[in-house]
């Protein structure tokens, strides 16, 4: 369960987090890239925020997912800068890839189509609990 705090901090790194990273998109020439970050969670002692992304179009998604992580530092740092009145140590960032939109778009098409994936299981891929 998470405090008041972890989801204070958490909405606070969000808002600020997507505007750097949507920023840093268009400044790098990357047009038509849509990044958004869906969701934040931190740590009880506020040292670890994991910040999930969804990038469309979905094709370009791992190759940026690198370029952000290859790049957390200066992020981070952005962030400090941002975030120097309501936060006083900016925790570690890890990004993670938020598929749950391609996830339910599996599902969506499986149920429209001729396979049942109630019925055949297998066809929906599993999903890692996070």
């Amino acid at each position: 369960m998470e405090t008041q705090r972890q989801k204070k901090i958490g909405g606070i790194i969000q808002q600020d987090i997507a505007e750097v990273l949507q920023r840093a998109a268009t400044e790098g020439g990357l047009k038509g890239v849509l990044i958004s970050v869906t969701k934040v969670s931190i740590t009880t002692d506020l040292s670890i925020a994991k910040i999930y992304v969804s990038i469309f179009p979905p094709k370009e998604a791992n190759a940026l997912l690198d370029g952000i992580r290859s790049n957390k530092a200066l992020i981070k740092h952005e962030l400090a800068q941002r975030t120097k009145n309501q936060l006083r140590r900016v925790p570690e960032l890890h990004f993670y890839l938020d598929d749950s939109l391609d996830y339910i778009e599996k599902i969506e098409e499986s149920l429209k189509g001729e396979e049942n994936p109630i019925e055949k299981r297998d066809l929906l891929d599993k999903r890692k609990k996070s």
